[in-house]
């Protein structure tokens, strides 16, 4: 089997997928369950690209493969009319070949997932704070202008302002697709507004961006798989947070994972939010495990929040932000901070479709190479 015929494999395997998800939505009980529906309907709508491109190269390559016998068959009166399809074909056919590829390097089932976003302040005490608090900004602004909605869910103040931790709910279309290269060590360099000397300071806090969880992705039983405390929240409130046990630590027994949430007042609205979050990181675990690429995407999002371990620096006295992903360089960080990142993502984007169409030629030239 050669390389393009592994290409039609493998959208050949997605068009299946098709017909198995189109049949599910028509299935009585999952046509009850809105949130099944809603999932279903949009990995629907991923997959019709895949089945419509197979079926028209499948097409293309029956009607160049007729016009070629026919052409071989030596009748003189079919003649023309043979160079004439092999003619219009061929382009057509290759041109849609390189439509398979660019469908298959970029092809992401969580790419419109809602993400569940945590920044986390690193090394550098109260700097490192504020400059969580920053990026929240920035990416609240981003969220903006690219039409998704931003919305805190639980947040852990710092001391001089900023955030220790902040973790917040992105929707919208496309929101795991538009955020996902900001996942990783975020580092900074600039004199904060507590240095008295004019020294400049390096700091850092790590994003992670999760896709948001839902029921058709990953199976928890609240009962059985989930252990839930209740406790008096902390921090400031007042009598009511002080004196009812309002907050909620859920751990995911399994895994380990858990996620404590007191923001809210209501114990119900707790337990509500905290189930979110804990599905997706459950979920982002479980993908994990299966994805050795997602692995190594997840550690480097979380890193150690090490200076060192960084993906993009934030130079404030040289004006300039790096993406040391691609070594990729940007000037007018109030731009930047204003949530204008798009010159940083397309650069990204260009370096790992790169990186994955090489993984995907390798993947199908194995795949060829089992089958023979």
């Amino acid at each position: 089997m050669d390389y393009r015929d592994a290409l039609l494999r493998a959208l050949a395997r997605r068009t299946a997928r098709h017909g198995e998800v189109l049949s599910k939505l028509s299935d009585p009980d999952v046509v009850q369950d809105h949130r099944k529906v809603t999932a279903l309907s949009r990995e629907l709508g991923q997959l019709r690209s895949f089945r419509d491109l197979h079926d028209a190269i499948t097409a293309d390559r029956k009607a160049l493969a007729d016009a070629r016998e026919l052409l071989a068959s030596g009748d003189a009166e079919m003649k023309e009319l043979a160079e004439a399809e092999i003619a219009e074909a061929e382009p057509r056919l290759e041109s849609r070949w390189k439509q398979a590829e660019d469908l298959l390097v970029e092809d992401d089932v969580l790419g419109d997932h809602d993400v569940i976003l945590e920044i986390r302040a690193g090394v550098g005490g109260d700097e490192a704070g504020l400059f969580a608090g920053d990026l929240l900004g920035l990416y609240q602004r981003f969220c903006a202008l690219k039409g998704l909605k931003l919305e805190v869910m639980d947040e852990n103040p710092g001391e001089m302002g900023g955030y220790k931790e902040v973790i917040a709910e992105v929707t919208g279309p496309g929101a795991y697709r538009l955020l996902s290269p900001e996942g990783g060590v975020h580092r900074v360099q600039r004199v904060p507004a507590t240095e008295t000397q004019g020294r400049i300071h390096t700091s850092t806090a790590t994003v992670a961006v999760l896709p948001q969880a839902e029921e058709v992705d990953v199976k928890i039983d609240w009962d059985k798989d989930v252990r839930e405390d209740k406790m008096r929240a902390g921090g400031p409130g007042g009598q009511k947070v002080n004196k009812t046990e309002s907050a909620i630590r859920l751990t995911h027994l399994a895994t380990g994972i858990s996620v404590h949430m007191q923001d809210e007042k209501s114990q119900h609205k707790n337990r509500a939010r905290a189930r979110q979050i804990l599905a997706a990181r459950v979920f982002d675990h479980f993908q994990s495990q299966a994805d050795a690429q997602r692995t190594a995407e997840r550690r480097g999002m979380i890193g150690n929040a090490d200076r060192s371990a960084k993906i993009r620096t934030y130079n404030f006295p040289q004006d300039r932000c790096t993406d040391h992903r691609v070594e990729f360089t940007v000037h007018n960080l109030d731009r930047v901070m204003d949530g204008d990142i798009d010159a940083l993502h397309e650069r990204l984007r260009q370096a790992q479709r790169e990186e994955k169409l090489r993984a995907l030629l390798k993947r199908l030239e194995q795949e060829g190479g089992e089958s023979r």
